[in-house]
């Protein structure tokens, strides 16, 4: 054999030998019916790629199904908890079987970051992520959790200056609704992801004067689409995901920072889910 076909031949080795392994790539990943996240925080992205927008996040514990797969190692999940859907590395989730997907997931880590050991490795996780039978040092069980004005301001404050991150649901980052979202997470209420899918659920408050405190404010642009949600602490401080989780001012037409006294947003419904 000459070197050109010497050449050849090892050129077709290697790439029979690279589709071989794309095959069982996908393969691996089309297996995964079920998985959990097992990262402190996986980035949830339009498309599979890196570069794509974020649009969600899961957070370590929580579980997914699969619904589609691409090369490079891209995974389609949908959210257990919301069923919001979008694209992950699959090297950051881990494959459960239905039993583990179905079981409760009971307990929380209640601190602001937690350490834990996984695969005999420590890893920090966030406040909210499903430990289920890890050892944490502060653990939260949402079915035990009285509903009620103490413990909306208890959970809520805990974010209290974390940035806002455009898709973000940790206290690393989080947009307006991933905060609504993961409080209400605490009380065992399960919120959808979006703020304009949150507007739909819960009873309408007619005024603002009969607000009380774990009542969601939501707010439109001038189209009337609903682009923002805090929770109301009473009927005139509200705590939201605005360049930050603060506190501010709210009266009958919207939000006034509380630094500036600059209207920030403009009221448009008021929702009890408490």
């Amino acid at each position: 054999m000459n070197r050109r076909h010497a050449k050849i031949k090892g050129e077709r080795i290697s790439c029979d030998y690279h589709l071989i392994l794309l095959i069982n790539l996908l393969q691996e990943i089309m297996d995964m019916n079920y998985a959990v996240c097992r990262v402190p925080v996986a980035p949830v992205r339009m498309g599979p790629d890196h570069r794509s927008e974020m649009i969600n996040q899961l957070l370590f514990g929580e579980c997914c199904m699969v619904i589609a797969a691409e090369k490079d190692g891209w995974i389609k999940i949908e959210n257990k908890f919301d069923g919001y859907a979008g694209w992950c590395s699959q090297s950051q989730f881990e494959v459960v079987d239905e039993a583990y997907y179905s079981a409760d997931s009971n307990r929380l880590a209640a601190d602001w970051v937690n350490e834990i050991t996984y695969k005999g490795l420590r890893m920090h996780v966030p406040l909210g992520s499903v430990v289920r039978d890890m050892d944490v040092n502060s653990t939260w069980v949402p079915a035990q959790a009285k509903k009620e004005a103490a413990t909306v301001k208890e959970i809520a404050c805990k974010f209290l200056n974390s940035s806002y991150l455009w898709g973000g649901k940790s206290v690393f980052g989080i947009d307006c609704s991933g905060f609504t979202q993961s409080v209400f997470k605490f009380l065992d209420i399960p919120l959808l992801r979006d703020a304009h899918q949150q507007a739909a659920q819960g009873l309408l408050v007619g005024f603002l004067q009969e607000a009380r405190c774990g009542d969601l404010a939501f707010f439109d642009n001038p189209e009337g689409q609903i682009i923002h949600v805090g929770i109301l602490l009473s009927n005139h401080e509200i705590i939201h995901a605005a360049g930050k989780v603060r506190l501010d001012k709210i009266d009958n037409e919207g939000i006034v920072n509380a630094e500036t006294g600059q209207r920030t947003q403009r009221l448009r419904i008021i929702k009890r889910l408490l």
